[in-house]
């Protein structure tokens, strides 16, 4: 039986599997040890299962496990790859190339670098938020350090050719990095296909916890050169020095592997209740449109534009449909979504925009409920409007 809310927010944060909760519980209370205190058996299994977890993370990325480290989320991951990449040539500078429709947590790293000298080119997308891979040929300079390109937008849901940029990235001899968060566990992800030398990724985008994440670094000769963020005692082969959060990082473990077990499956399920809310909302309302692109996107994405009604009402009415406007970290910020502008959006338009994303427990019947109600909630507002003016 149907119990609103509807939660259609699940590129914000997914809740946790109760597989993952059932995982992570001995952590909390009977195997608490500090797995650096391998000396006794409290510490030993804490060890082991993080030692375990490192092995289902590397499987669902198709790596190996001593290829990832564990950080507290991707914005950490972020910062490690794109800081500590960069700090081996802090003395010489160089440049680096990344997107308009990044999210903060790439942004912010690479203003920080920009601080320190460094040159950056920041790609202007198509009307569906892509960058191809000859504007990051063209980019490319003889100093170029590093690539940093999303996988998955976060707002809009439209994927980058990340396979093919990181061909491109392997034969011009330039890492490239990809901020996986939005798209690890809902997209088959196999790094050697995507041809990336770094990925971060968060688990509580993959029905894991909040507060841990994962950072592919790939093996070669000679090594990445990755400096650390954290200086201390270092862990996770000195890169994120700190004790490790073993009930976390087996949650992270079993997330990953559960979503990878019926990535396609479930794949399929997402596009078609997706699709099945699009076309709800398309046949309901008239002047709205679609937002990034029709098909390469995440099967679980929809975001539209919404004409005739104002911002603020637009989402705080629907007090049974859990979703947003833009992206969940600006929400609440004044200033139309940045993604919206960039892809060809009036300020208007990127304003009234609604993102809606169906999930791992989403119904057929949740979907139906949430889709109506957003068609009678903006038919209420456009009415009230019409009749104010």
């Amino acid at each position: 039986m149907l119990k609103p809310p509807v939660y259609l927010d699940n590129n914000a944060t997914t809740p946790c599997d109760p597989r993952v909760v059932a995982a992570m519980l001995p952590f909390f209370t009977e195997q608490y040890g500090n797995a650096e205190s391998v000396n006794h058996a409290f510490g030993r299994a804490a060890h082991d299962a993080i030692e375990q977890a490192r092995r289902q993370v590397a499987a669902c990325l198709g790596a190996h496990p001593t290829e990832i480290i564990f950080t507290g989320g991707a914005t950490e991951s972020n910062n490690i790859a794109i800081k500590g990449v960069c700090k081996a040539f802090e003395r010489d500078g160089g440049h680096v190339i990344t997107c308009c429709t990044e999210h903060k947590a790439v942004l912010g790293p690479i203003d920080t670098l920009k601080a320190h000298g460094f040159r950056v080119s920041c790609l202007e997308v198509d009307e569906f938020g892509r960058v191809t891979p000859e504007q990051v040929a063209d980019a490319i300079e003889p100093d170029t350090r590093l690539i940093s390109l999303m996988w998955a937008n976060n707002e809009i849901g439209t994927l980058h050719p990340i396979a093919a940029i990181g061909r491109l990235a392997k034969a011009r001899g330039v890492l490239f990095h990809t901020d996986a968060a939005q798209g690890v566990g809902k997209l088959r992800c196999r790094v050697d296909d995507l041809g990336v030398d770094l990925l971060s990724l968060s688990a509580h985008k993959l029905y894991g916890p909040k507060g841990v994440g994962a950072l592919y670094v790939r093996r070669r000769e000679p090594p990445i050169p990755v400096f650390p963020v954290l200086e201390g005692a270092g862990h996770e082969r000195g890169l994120r020095s700190g004790t490790h959060n073993v009930p976390g990082i087996v949650g992270a473990g079993v997330a990953c592997a559960v979503a990878d077990a019926d990535i396609e499956e479930e794949g399929h399920r997402l596009t078609s209740l997706r699709e099945r809310l699009r076309t709800i909302l398309f046949d309901g309302l008239e002047d709205i449109i679609l937002n990034g692109h029709p098909t390469d996107r995440l099967p679980g994405n929809l975001n539209i534009s919404v004409a005739g009604v104002e911002p603020e009402p637009l989402v705080t009415g629907l007090r049974t449909v859990a979703l947003s406007s833009g992206s969940a970290c600006s929400t609440g910020a004044a200033a139309p979504s940045r993604v919206l502008l960039a892809i060809g959006r009036t300020p208007e338009q990127a304003q009234r925009s609604l993102r809606m994303c169906v999930g791992r427990f989403t119904t057929d019947e949740e979907v139906d409920y949430a889709g109506e109600q957003i068609v009678k909630h903006v038919t209420r507002l456009r009415r009230t409007a019409a009749v104010a003016s």
